[in-house]
């Protein structure tokens, strides 16, 4: 078996110069330079992108990437979201327990590796596949390398990957602003332009004193390294070229229509409509009380992030009509496989297939959403449900690790009163959607003997159980944890959970949808689109995966709507104009506030490009094309959201934050003289 390891600054270009803006190429498919510059851009756990800017493991980052380590570093009475965080010494850098960053360091195709497993029946086709090809080929590749591997799949199966990183685990906050820097303007401006985000955090890499990888240890030194990404203070203009390297999560750019119209009808408008709710009740209560405020703030963030991305999407798939516009590709599919009866025998009708699958399955399909937002994900406390009833089901109390911890920062991250009405929202928007077949029979004694009077449903149900009441709580979490179920066998809360569970719900799925199911035509369907790219020698992306990609664009102003234009920047005076102080998200602070009048006249905040991102791209380095990092990508604007299944070249924008409003704040309001001199300016 031949095996190659392509390092990153070797590789060679293949690529034409006509993809630009649309796609999200993989390393193996760009120039040398661009290759090089790679090497200096690393993942953060895979769900945001980092870049190292100084000899000293420097990396610079989106603040909202950080903003979970932010929340949990929040300790002692501190809380370093409100306050934002400034080390002014190498000894004051806070290691964050769990974070590890990953830089790539080769690619390697392996498609007839995994082929010759997937023929010669080492591995069989079925819903572990994937699990089991990793197993092998990972293992593999780490004892010949040593480095980490990760195996990704792209076009479904047409194409195999290796990617080799290097990972460091001891990583240490140096610099976060407060979040009303960070997320200024908050749910009301995400996915908006303009925006006036100062989106950045700094993070330190450390390694053991030989500069090899090693967990946290106070005898550890700053990793130490030749060559990393410059900065430019010289900023752009409008048509500069920019190009962006990244760790984009997801897109999905070979659905079929029949996905499109089941996003469009079904499962986006549910989770839009459940988790808008949900926003609002906890809204509510962080706006009545701080220490609220305090314990759901990571979780709003997210909510609110993935509310307004979920909505942003519904609206442009039907603004640009997604789902016609799939079709009109399909039919263009239609016309090659019937150019050739081999093709038609080979792929048959994917497309045609996939539509009867989907209209089979689309009330079940509605019923597993409502399940998943209102019972499993319905209010914070769902996991310490979900854990006891494990716990009282399966095992021993010391058989099942971390029950006892999880649950406690379940219940510390919580407000009863806060829980109580999300769970009183789930119960109502649970029973008044899901189909009454689905329903277990505990579920449907409740909506007998209450109807729709769901105030006293819920009174019941949260009065009656151990959940909802803290000294009982309290007994839970410090004593023994079977004895105390032993002794609340038949609690409401758990008898209503454990009475229909997801499983019965995809069981029906499966049963309607048939043989073979909508996974496996979907995978015939993306595989033909694919060849049909390579016939026509068109050089056809792979879909995001999670695998480093690069992408190219300019500076561009946007035309949103008609008779509107937006300029391709905002400045500090957009910041000032905003200033509420009756509304949080807006209200500044009044140092920054100072700070912010002082700042040179017109400085830029934030710019916007036409480049092709995602999530994962987040805190992506925005380069010139001098490779030099220009702006730190942390968002895009509504109108791109249909680019997860569809590109809109004429709408789609990159939202980023200034590298010269980061450096302003850095010595202007927060006096981080040493990073800047540790960075060369």
């Amino acid at each position: 078996m031949k095996r190659f390891i392509c390092s990153l600054a070797l590789i060679t270009a293949f690529c034409t110069a006509s993809f630009a803006d649309e796609g999200m190429w993989m390393v193996p498919s760009v120039n040398k330079k661009t290759a090089e510059l790679c090497n200096y851009v690393v993942a953060i756990d895979f769900m945001g992108t980092g870049s190292l800017v100084s000899g000293n493991g420097l990396v610079i980052t989106n603040h909202h990437v950080a903003y979970a380590d932010v929340f949990a570093l929040s300790e002692g009475g501190k809380n370093l979201l409100e306050e934002g965080f400034w080390a002014r010494t190498q000894e004051e850098e806070i290691p964050i327990p769990g974070r590890s960053v990953q830089f790539l360091r080769g690619t390697v195709d392996v498609t007839a590796e995994v082929n010759e497993l997937l023929e010669s029946g080492a591995v069989r086709p079925g819903p572990m596949v994937m699990r089991k090809l990793s197993g092998i080929m990972e293992k593999r590749y780490k004892d010949s390398t040593g480095l980490e591997p990760v195996l990704s799949v792209s076009w479904k199966g047409a194409k195999y990957y290796i990617s080799l990183y290097q990972e460091y685990k001891d990583i240490r906050l140096v610099a976060a602003p407060p979040s009303r820097i960070g997320a200024f303007g908050g749910d009301e401006d995400n996915w908006e332009w303009p925006q006036q985000k100062g989106d950045f955090a700094l993070l330190r890499i450390y390694t053991a004193p030989d500069g090899s990888a090693a967990t946290y240890s106070p005898d550890n030194v700053p990793l130490r390294s030749d060559k990393w990404l410059k900065i430019s203070t010289k900023g752009y203009r409008e048509g500069s070229k920019t190009t962006i390297i990244g760790f984009p999560a997801r897109t999905d750019r070979y659905a079929s229509s029949a996905k499109a119209d089941y996003m469009t009808d079904v499962q986006l408008p549910i989770q839009t409509t459940v988790r808008g709710a949900q926003m609002d009740i906890i809204s509510k209560w962080m706006d009545r009380d701080p220490e609220v405020r305090r314990k759901y703030a990571n979780h709003f963030f997210g909510l609110s992030n993935a509310q307004e991305l979920y909505l942003g999407e519904l609206q442009c798939y039907r603004r640009f009509d997604v789902p016609g516009a799939l079709r009109e590709r399909e039919k263009e599919l239609d016309s090659w496989l019937d150019a050739d009866p081999s093709r038609r025998v080979q792929w048959g009708d994917p497309a045609g297939t996939l539509r009867e699958k989907y209209a089979a399955i689309s009330r079940a399909e509605a019923d597993v959403n409502y399940f998943r937002e209102c019972i499993i994900r319905g209010f914070q406390l769902e996991p310490v449900v979900s854990r006891t009833l494990m716990l009282s089901r399966r095992y021993a109390d010391d058989k099942v690790p971390g029950v006892r911890s999880a649950s406690v920062r379940n219940f510390n991250q919580t407000d009863l009163r806060v829980e109580r009405e999300l769970f009183r929202y789930a119960l109502q928007t649970f029973y008044e959607n899901v189909s009454p077949e689905r329903l277990g029979e505990y579920q449907k004694s409740l909506l007998e003997r209450f109807g729709d009077n769901f105030d006293a449903m819920c009174s019941f149900l949260w009065d009656g159980s151990w959940i909802g009441q803290p000294d009982l709580i309290r007994e839970y979490l410090e004593g023994d944890m079977r004895s105390f179920l032993e002794d609340h066998i038949g609690d409401p809360i758990m008898r209503f959970y454990d009475d229909a569970r997801i499983v019965d719900y995809n069981k029906s799925i499966d049963a309607l949808q048939g043989t073979p199911d909508i996974n496996a035509v979907s995978r015939q369907y993306t595989q033909a689109m694919y060849e049909m790219q390579l016939s026509k020698k068109s050089n056809p992306y792979p879909d995001a995966n999670s695998t480093m990609r690069v992408n190219y664009g300019r500076v561009m102003s946007l035309e949103p709507r008609d008779a509107v234009k937006c300029s391709y920047y905002s400045t500090v005076a957009g910041i000032l104009e905003k200033h509420d102080p009756s509304r949080y998200d807006f209200c500044l602070a009044d140092d920054w506030r100072a700070a912010l009048l002082g700042a040179p006249k017109g400085l830029k905040v934030n710019f916007i490009t036409n480049n092709d991102s995602t999530g994962g791209n987040s805190g992506s380095p925005v380069l010139n094309s001098r490779g030099e990092i220009i702006g730190l990508l942390f968002d895009g604007n509504k109108e791109s959201l249909a680019s997860e299944m569809l590109f809109t070249p004429d709408y789609n924008r990159s939202v980023n934050v200034d590298i010269r409003f980061v450096l302003w704040i850095l010595r202007d309001y927060a006096h981080m003289d040493r990073i800047l001199t540790e960075i060369g300016l």
